[in-house]
């Protein structure tokens, strides 16, 4: 399978010149023939204008619209990054994901809101994990600060995922800790691992880290990004991860019954 990220450079509260850029990008990535397409977080508006209600995409519909056109145009699957949707008048950070198709596998609401940017103050905690198949394969998705929270990944793998996407918009100030985290949640859980990062800046001109990557499941990056606009595009061997599950059966040696 052939994975591609789209690493964009989001404009904060312009929804149709970040619609273009997708576009131009997705073009752009098909020259790689991938299989599946990821996007970053809150490619649609940023990390987040105000006030928020006014950026709102009523039930996802145009962001729906969008990705499926997309997605089927294409013949790809597309992890669509996320984006701030209204729902029942709530907001919610949302991922949606798509088949070759254009026709919707899954969707996924951000569980742990990053409190430090009072983002629990604006959307609403998502309630429920995403595991779906994209060709055949086990995927699971994760937003940004969920990186933080081992015990999500690790519900992914238990539950099957042999591939987790991450869309993020995650800051250049702690973009080790990303590098860090990315590559553990790999490791621990004997996946593949995508982060997937914007580049340009939040709301605040804080600027974001970039360094989307796709990460084996011994934790070695098989593409890695800088901080600017970037398409990044690598294969990767299923086959070869269960292999390394025979290697090291760390699932078979779990003692959950320690854990709580």
């Amino acid at each position: 399978m052939k994975i591609s990220v789209l690493q964009m450079p989001v404009a904060i509260g312009a929804r149709e010149e970040n619609e273009a850029t997708l576009r131009r990008m997705m073009d752009a990535a098909m020259g790689d023939a991938p299989d599946v397409v990821v996007l970053p977080e809150l490619w649609d508006i940023g990390f987040f204008p105000r006030p928020l209600e006014a950026y709102l995409d009523e039930d996802g519909a145009r962001s729906r619209a969008l990705l499926s056109s997309l997605a089927r145009e294409h013949g790809v699957n597309l992890v669509g990054g996320s984006v701030a949707v209204r729902e029942a008048g709530v907001a919610e950070n949302r991922c949606y994901v798509f088949d070759r198709s254009g026709a919707p596998v899954a969707s996924y609401d951000k569980s742990h809101l990053f409190s430090p940017a009072k983002e629990d103050r604006f959307f609403r905690k998502g309630d429920h994990i995403a595991v779906f198949s994209l060709d055949g394969a086990t995927c699971g998705v994760m937003i940004c600060y969920d990186l933080r929270f081992p015990e999500l990944c690790r519900r992914l793998a238990l539950e099957g995922a042999a591939i987790v996407f991450l869309p993020a918009a995650w800051p250049a100030a702690r973009i080790e800790h990303w590098r860090v985290l990315s590559r553990a949640r790999a490791i621990e859980n004997q996946i593949f691992f995508v982060p997937v990062n914007g580049s340009g800046a939040f709301a605040n001109g804080m600027p974001l880290g970039g360094r989307s990557a796709i990460i084996d499941p011994w934790g070695e990056r098989l593409a890695e990004a800088g901080d600017g606009e970037a398409i990044l595009a690598a294969e990767i061997d299923l086959a070869a991860r269960d292999e390394i599950k025979r290697t090291i059966d760390e699932f078979h040696d779990r003692r959950p019954e320690l854990y709580g």
